[in-house]
């Protein structure tokens, strides 16, 4: 959804518009996808922090330029040179950055009304799936897709991983596929379906309404959202992703029978195995966590490991530097990742661990 004109070379990486009541950001990376970089996170935190304290603004709205989408994710790419210029630490302190900007969202005094229309991945699910007041759309696509990275689910989105009806959540983080606003919804990621040509409207409305009733307004009744196709799978979902080990689930899809559960053994194969491993590990710790806080240290101690380690750089150059589609993970399978491995990964580090 766009509520201004497609960035240019001379404009900031966020716009902040104030209207009445309401303060504004919007992610001005149209061509990136709106991806984030640093300064756009430190530009949001800063921003959030000022309008918490400003009692003339009683809401907060999010959007992404463009017609594509909201967020794509962070600017890992930018990660990726600092790792390979052998710099990890600038990779440390954007992930910081971005984590406390995660922490200050899910805990936001005010109304955080976030637009999920189009794209929304990764850290885009950061920015936007923490808040109080979640807008999805028909053209929302929404994902974690860091296993195909050598990554994992970070941002605090294992906290929403992990409380998903049905094994949801897990089947959407070894996987790393997309889900629809429905889907969103249903999963609990979203609170609210409105259709993207009201998008404007809602904006409008917020600058002079309260966001409650502003968005029902414009909001789609429950009972009028459109289906949600993945939620038309819990069967197998639930089945087959209660299985113990990575090894177990993997199996399970495959001998279901349904089409679309070997579909989903067939993508995480095609993941990094130690990425798959890490995930379900931390998507089921994150199940026992008692806030998003937690969840996104446990985040930072992983990401310390990985930024020194083979997998992740690997991943980004494999799928967004020189783009030949061929990483070479180590280990290279599921059943070589050892236990100690991802132990190791997770361990905390003195004197770098993150407090929120």
């Amino acid at each position: 959804m766009s509520t201004d004109t497609p960035a240019t070379d001379t404009e900031p990486e966020v716009l902040i518009r104030r209207a009445g009541h309401l303060g504004h950001l919007i992610l001005n990376r149209p061509k990136a996808l709106n991806s984030l970089t640093h300064g756009m996170v430190k530009t949001i935190k800063a921003t959030l922090e000022t309008w918490k304290d400003d009692a003339s603004v009683n809401t907060v709205l999010i959007s992404g330029a463009g017609e594509k989408g909201l967020c794509a994710g962070g600017d890992i790419v930018s990660v990726y040179r600092s790792i390979t210029e052998g710099h990890p630490e600038d990779g440390d302190v954007f992930f910081a950055d971005e984590y406390a900007m995660n922490s200050l969202i899910a805990e936001y005094p005010k109304p955080y009304v976030a637009f999920m229309d189009g794209i929304v991945l990764g850290g885009g699910v950061g920015v936007s799936a923490h808040g109080s007041h979640r807008i999805v759309t028909e053209r929302t696509r929404l994902g974690m897709p860091e296993t195909g990275i050598g990554f994992f689910p970070d941002v605090g989105g294992s906290w929403m991983l992990a409380r998903t009806p049905s094994h949801l959540g897990m089947h959407m983080a070894l996987t790393s596929g997309h889900v629809t606003g429905a889907d969103a919804l249903a999963a609990g990621f979203a609170d609210h379906f409105v259709p993207a040509a009201r998008l404007e409207e809602l904006a409008l409305a917020l600058v002079s309404t309260g966001a409650d009733e502003a968005i029902a307004a414009v909001a789609t009744a429950a009972d009028d959202v459109p289906p949600a196709p993945l939620a038309q799978h819990e069967r197998w979902i639930e089945s087959c992703y209660s299985a113990t080990t990575a090894e177990e689930i993997v199996a399970a899809l495959q001998a279901d029978g349904a089409p679309e559960a070997a579909a989903a053994a067939e993508a995480i194969l095609g993941k990094c195995p130690t990425s798959v491993k890490i995930t379900l590990d931390h998507v089921r710790g994150a199940a026992q966590a008692r806030s998003v806080q937690e969840v996104l240290e446990a985040d930072y101690r992983l990401t310390y490991h990985l930024l020194r380690a083979h997998n992740f750089p690997e991943g980004i150059r494999a799928l967004l530097v020189d783009k030949d589609r061929n990483p070479q993970w180590e280990p290279a399978t599921l059943d070589q990742v050892t236990a100690d491995e991802i132990t190791a990964l997770t361990a905390p580090v003195e004197g770098r661990g993150l407090t929120l």
